[in-house]
């Protein structure tokens, strides 16, 4: 596994959504890439500090839903 092919999918890797094969590939390339560590745990200090500023913050179920809407219309619209 290159730098290209973590970059491509760190968030997937952040996210645990890879197979446990894919996680352990990424895994091995961080320990011996520095530079691909660091953009990691850059990544995962600025998910972190997102999590933590909108944790207090609520949407009204009417604003949610037409979100759902639009992401799902957007989705399908990129899909076909």
């Amino acid at each position: 596994m290159g730098c290209e092919d973590v970059k491509r999918v760190i968030y997937f890797f952040l996210d645990g959504q890879l197979g446990d094969r894919k996680q352990r590939d990424i895994k091995q390339h961080l320990n011996l890439c520095p530079e691909c560590e660091a953009r990691t745990n850059m990544h995962k200090r600025l998910r972190e500090f997102v999590r933590r500023r909108l944790s207090s913050v609520s949407a009204s179920e009417r604003f949610k839903q037409r979100l759902t809407r639009s992401l799902r219309a957007f989705r399908a619209e990129w899909s076909s």
